[in-house]
């Protein structure tokens, strides 16, 4: 499978499944798209998204049904997703949603299966964010308590990174901005990016980041 990263702003993602699993799907959609869940019974943390999850707008619709296999392909032509989850505990319905899915050229993600994947299918990656920067990691559906391992080692690596991203984001425009050759603008980030005395200074605050960054950049366009 490659790793894809997918905009599903103004898209619905249709989730088959309201207990812990289509809660969790639901809970990795919910910022990016319109998610709809089908399900005869919902998991507290859907019940809670619903509501607004504290603060936030509820992106969360409930649609308490329990639909037969044979009524999943009108599900998915009613509400014309871009991504079906099948999330229940029936095989046969699971089974239908993917089936549906992939006749309509839709996205599926089947959670009661693991390895293999038809063409069409994805699987959801776990992911570690720190704004803009995020990283995704899957097992390929085998070990989700492997990928949940990982990304907790991972969540301590990248700290700060998105603060590394947006100060080096802003020097990379502006070295091209005073006109400097590509390959110097290239190795003035790349030094910027690797240097521990910035990723500590922007521990204390973006100001001290950028102080060390100049110092950084100074060096390499005075060779």
């Amino acid at each position: 499978m490659t790793p894809l990263y997918h905009d599903l702003s103004g898209e619905t993602v249709l989730v088959f499944g309201g207990g812990s699993v289509g809660a969790r799907k639901a809970r990795g959609f919910d910022e990016a798209a319109r998610v709809v869940v089908v399900s005869p019974a919902f998991d507290e943390r859907l019940l809670s998204l619903a509501d607004g999850d504290g603060d936030r707008d509820a992106a969360v619709e409930l649609v308490r049904a329990a639909p037969e296999a044979s009524d999943v392909a009108d599900w998915i032509d009613r509400l014309d997703p871009a991504l079906a989850v099948a999330a229940t505990d029936d095989a046969a319905v699971n089974a239908a949603v993917e089936s549906a899915a992939l006749d309509g050229g839709i996205l599926v993600n089947r959670t009661d299966v693991s390895g293999g994947r038809d063409p069409g299918s994805v699987v959801v990656p776990a992911t570690v964010e720190d704004d803009p920067v995020t990283v995704a990691l899957s097992t390929g559906g085998t070990s989700p308590a492997l990928a949940k391992a990982l990304r907790e080692r991972i969540e301590a690596e990248i700290e700060g990174a998105g603060e590394m991203a947006a100060l080096s984001g802003a020097i990379r425009e502006e070295l091209k901005a005073d006109g400097v050759a590509p390959e110097k603008r290239r190795e003035a980030v790349r030094r910027v990016v690797r240097s521990r005395g910035v990723w500590k200074g922007l521990q204390k605050g973006r100001s001290y980041g950028r102080q060390e960054a100049d110092t950084v950049i100074e060096e390499v366009l005075d060779r």
